[in-house]
């Protein structure tokens, strides 16, 4: 809404990160499956639901877009997965022993973020 420039970096790196989701979507049909056509078709749906949905959400929610709603709702949904990260991931990673490696991998990936936030 504020920046072309910004929205088209936005929906490159959003497509680079949806290249890794297909793949683990595509990767355990195939090995079940034994067809890469049904992979391929799965992945595809999948990775149809974000641009339908953001589709469906634009025509729903335009006489509410601004820029105190869309900050309000990227906390709450930020929100969400640091607590899904912290509740669920997390004691999974200890399960393995190693804690110290999981609170580094935390704190790097914060590092990452804020500097990639600084840098953009």
């Amino acid at each position: 809404m504020v920046d072309i420039k910004l929205g088209i970096s936005l929906a490159f790196a959003i497509a680079l990160h949806n290249i890794p989701e297909r793949i683990a979507v595509a990767i355990p049909i195939y090995y079940a499956s034994k067809s890469r056509k049904k992979a391929f078709w799965y992945s595809f749906l999948s990775g149809s639901a974000e641009p339908l949905g953001a589709i469906i959400a634009l025509l729903l929610l335009t006489p509410f877009l601004n820029s105190l709603f869309i900050s309000y709702t990227l906390a709450a949904v930020a929100g969400v997965m640091v607590f899904i990260s912290f509740d669920e991931l997390l004691p999974l990673s200890y399960e393995g022993g190693g804690y110290h490696l999981s609170i580094l991998g935390i704190i790097t990936g914060m590092l990452i973020i804020a500097l990639s936030m600084h840098i953009l």
